[in-house]
């Protein structure tokens, strides 16, 4: 398959595993803390990639391991922690709103502190599809004003850390196979996740129903929305640019909020709008 065609394929795929990753996190926080969530999630990808990668684990040169743990810290460990504190407080769909500040964060960072080139064409996308999150946000404010916004600041915090992890991989781990430098994270991430787990009393909790609920939504985002869509996003990422890798979040709020309205969360017809102006950012960015 082309390149050309399959960098679409890439993106739409991610788009609906991370798009549902936010009501899998809703859902995960019915019976289990942030915290408990966040652990689970890496751990239960952890497992899975030691299945499927631990012999990929020999391509990852000894001097890269530095970046693989710097990766792992900025693309998963501290944003799983990040959302899960951030939607206790605020609804799935806003929270994947707010998580399409990530390629505008990798546009500045890129080009501030990485030497990343970019066109005129890549600007105009983000910030068009910047003008779509905006517009999103200002209509959920106005249909939750019961909500801590404050809370919101965590998922501004984590853009930041995918900005950085999307750089990382670019400019040091370009030559590595994607599926290595996915195990590689989850490796040097499952003893604090287990420690932190631990240190919850999450395992005094088996017993009780609404715990076991919640850990069988935390395992489906472990595996695939965490697993399985890293590897994906490494291979984009090393296919394209960073921007364009990181424009597929402007795609999750799409994902997010039909999942939203589907668990009772409100949309109207101003958020709607708001969604094709983010769908026409992502065409521009890609745009030759």
């Amino acid at each position: 398959m082309e390149s050309k065609q399959l960098k679409w394929i890439l993106l739409a795929a991610l788009a609906l595993i991370w798009g549902s990753s936010f009501i899998l996190i809703k859902r995960g926080l019915v019976g289990l803390t942030p915290f408990q969530v966040g652990s689970l999630r890496m751990l239960f990808a952890f497992c899975f990639l030691l299945l499927v990668g631990f012999r990929s684990l020999t391509q990852i040169p000894l001097g890269k391991w530095k970046y693989i743990a710097l990766t792992a810290l900025t693309g998963t460990f501290i944003p799983a922690f990040l959302f899960a504190i951030a939607q206790s407080e605020i609804d799935s769909s806003i929270s994947a709103i707010l998580n399409s500040l990530t390629p505008l964060n990798a546009l500045i960072l890129g080009v501030t502190f990485f030497g990343l080139a970019f066109q005129r064409n890549q600007f105009i996308g983000v910030m068009v599809g910047l003008a779509g999150s905006l517009i999103l946000i200002l209509s959920g404010a106005a249909h939750h004003p019961e909500q801590n916004y404050f809370y919101a600041l965590f998922v501004v915090v984590a853009t930041f850390c995918y900005a950085l992890n999307v750089n990382f991989i670019k400019k040091y781990l370009s030559d590595i196979n994607p599926l290595a430098i996915t195990t590689g994270n989850f490796v040097v991430m499952a003893v604090p996740a287990l420690i932190i787990l631990s240190s919850t009393g999450f395992f005094n909790q088996l017993g009780d129903e609404q715990v076991q609920y919640s850990i069988l939504f935390v395992s489906v985002l472990g595996v695939i929305g965490t697993g399985i869509a890293n590897m994906l996003y490494f291979k984009l990422i090393q296919m394209t640019s960073p921007v364009f890798a990181a424009s597929s979040a402007y795609l999750f709020p799409v994902v997010a909020i039909f999942w939203g309205l589907l668990d009772g969360e409100s949309i109207g017809l101003v958020q709607v709008f708001g969604a094709m102006i983010i769908l026409g950012g992502v065409y521009l960015s890609a745009k030759k």
